[in-house]
């Protein structure tokens, strides 16, 4: 009776849980609101050679002009040297991080691949921009402009500088290692060799390792080796700036010129004192902007990287990846007094 008393079979104990229990299911499924949520959830990194560099600066600007439009969040994140070793250890740390993408101008072509490799190993789009990693440790490399190109108009404005008698020139690069610059370097080299460079006696090539102190150094040091020295060429933001000051400085304004790639803004000075009178380059900020959106367009799946496919990146319109694996954003311009103050970057 007893037992009877605490289990009335009245009132049976349901096997199964009530039916308004059971999660309906349509609930199973994340609600549709949190989709864009999960998009703009990306997050990329755009790594430069070094940071406090105004033309790594100014591509940056562009990288977050993209990442506003594409709804992602992209980091800045460097060294303040520009140094291949800090460059993998930072990488490492973003690949343990599980970051979306890597966008990376490398300081050691070579010497980034395996860290590269092993970030796309991990699910992690990786493009090179700027200044290429090596074709195992990246997916696409962002080109600024064809490197024969650049050479070739390097040199033309050095001729033009030189005068028709010609003279001694040198070259004043960034790091001894920078993929870009000997590639550079390399093409120019033989694009003395035609005929109508002649006159052009390249005498030496210095590296300030794009610090400024080091290259307004190695730029006095050129005045001083090479008395007759008529045309400093250099391929870096930095050392062409440091070499216009050097040449503004030492009152050899009209006796020495400084060509080479710079910005529009750290150099606009030096065109109008005739210390640099024109110099070359491709606008840095849609470099910038550029390389986000491939690197979007790899982590969203909307390209593989292969030879032909083809992606739109915002304001510039549609690109195409060519058969090295490459994405070209276009020719670079020179800039002389006639044309500076029309640009602001």
């Amino acid at each position: 009776m007893l037992v009877g008393a605490c289990a009335p079979t009245a009132t049976p104990t349901p096997t199964q849980p009530p039916a308004a229990t059971q999660p309906p299911a349509e609930a199973t499924q994340p609600p549709a609101a949190t989709q864009p949520e999960a998009e703009a959830a990306r997050t990329y990194v755009l790594v430069p050679k070094n940071l406090g560099n105004p033309y790594f600066d100014t591509a940056n600007k562009g990288a977050q002009e993209a990442a506003k439009e594409l709804g992602v969040t992209v980091l800045y994140q460097g060294s303040s040297v520009a140094d291949a070793t800090e460059q993998i250890t930072l990488i490492n740390s973003l690949i343990a991080q599980k970051v979306s993408g890597l966008a990376i101008s490398a300081n050691d072509a070579d010497a980034l691949a395996p860290t590269g490799k092993a970030a796309i190993d991990a699910g992690i789009p990786v493009v090179s921009w700027d200044s290429a990693i090596a074709p195992e440790g990246r997916i696409l490399h962002i080109n600024q402009a064809d490197a024969a190109g650049i050479a070739a108009v390097q040199i033309q404005m050095a001729a033009e500088l030189a005068g028709p008698d010609g003279g001694k020139i040198a070259i004043l690069s960034a790091t001894s290692t920078a993929p870009n610059q000997n590639t550079w370097i390399a093409l120019m080299k033989e694009e003395l060799k035609k005929p109508e460079y002649a006159k052009l006696e390249l005498v030496t090539v210095v590296y300030g390792d794009d610090q400024d102190e080091k290259s307004y150094n190695e730029a006095l040091g050129l005045f001083k080796t090479y008395p007759d020295l008529k045309v400093i060429i250099a391929p870096t933001t930095v050392g062409i700036a440091a070499s216009a000051r050097a040449v503004q400085d030492q009152g050899l304004i009209g006796k020495v010129f400084v060509t080479g790639l710079g910005t529009r803004n750290q150099m606009r000075e030096y065109v109008k004192s005739g210390a640099a009178p024109k110099f070359a380059l491709w606008n840095p900020a849609d470099l910038g902007y550029l390389s986000i959106y491939a690197l979007d367009a790899l982590a969203t799946g909307t390209i593989e990287g292969k030879p032909g496919e083809k992606f739109t990146a915002g304001k510039l319109g549609e690109y195409t990846v060519l058969d090295d694996g490459s994405v070209l954003l276009g020719p670079p311009t020179v800039f002389d007094a006639n044309n500076i103050d029309q640009f602001d970057f």
